[in-house]
């Protein structure tokens, strides 16, 4: 299978991006990323303090990460970022032209489960709402498939490598 120039696993918080990353990553033989550590660390305060981001505060969280993607054009890599806007993949695109995305979804009572037996995490529950309030799925001209998140962390992963294996080869 050939691999993407720069994978973003997306989704709201809890949905495994974390998890789901570095496992699909492995896969694909690439470096993965982790998107909260391209945080500054006035939006991991803020997340903490159970506040929303606002877009300003996401601006330069994105394009860090679009660097990062940026950098891996054409060596491939997997980087996790919720990327729930559409305006937020459209500036990661517009640093990384050649991304795909891979938008992990799953029931909102499973994810909150998930995310209420989390350790060492700085967000809240009490943010889940905002994120799926934010949330704007991927559409038909944003290059992506999107992952049931039931099930094992390696069942997931080999649903998302299989539907990545469907994109066009331009995309891959």
């Amino acid at each position: 299978m050939s691999t993407p120039h720069v994978v973003v696993v997306m989704g709201v918080a809890g949905t495994g991006k974390t998890t789901i990353g570095p496992l699909l990553a492995a896969r694909l033989g690439v470096p993965y990323a982790e998107g909260d550590d391209f945080h500054p660390q006035a939006n991991i305060a803020k997340m903490t303090a159970g506040i929303p981001l606002d877009d300003e505060d996401r601006w330069p969280w994105l394009d860090a990460i679009g660097s990062w993607a940026h950098g891996r054009a054409g060596l491939g890599g997997v980087v996790s970022s919720s990327a729930l806007k559409r305006s937020y993949r459209d500036r990661l695109r517009a640093e990384a032209p050649g991304v795909v995305f891979v938008h992990l979804t799953g029931d909102r009572k499973l994810i909150e489960d998930r995310m209420a037996h989390r350790h060492g995490h700085f967000m809240p529950t009490s943010l889940l709402d905002s994120q799926f309030a934010t949330l704007q799925p991927l559409e038909p001209d944003e290059v992506g498939v999107a992952v049931d998140v039931s099930g094992s962390p390696e069942e997931i992963t080999e649903r998302a490598v299989e539907a990545l294996a469907t994109l066009p080869d331009a995309a891959r």
